[in-house]
């Protein structure tokens, strides 16, 4: 997911979105514990999305102190 399309949903929707990925990448990690997962490229698409939606949170909150 894009940067500039995380930016156009609220925080409510962007805390539940990172409580998706979350739970994704605990099934991911099982998966490839078990050796059942077979596109290991994802693994790497979900932690990137997290950590873009917690850098826009992480901003949001800081415009806010500065306000």
């Amino acid at each position: 997911m894009k940067a500039s399309e995380l930016r156009d949903l609220t925080n409510g929707e962007l805390q539940a979105k990172l409580d998706e990925l979350y739970e994704e990448l605990m099934n991911l990690r099982f998966n490839m514990a078990i050796g059942q997962q077979k596109n290991t490229n994802r693994l790497k698409d979900v932690k990137r999305d997290i950590a873009r939606i917690k850098t826009i949170l992480r901003e949001r909150q800081l415009a806010a102190e500065i306000s």
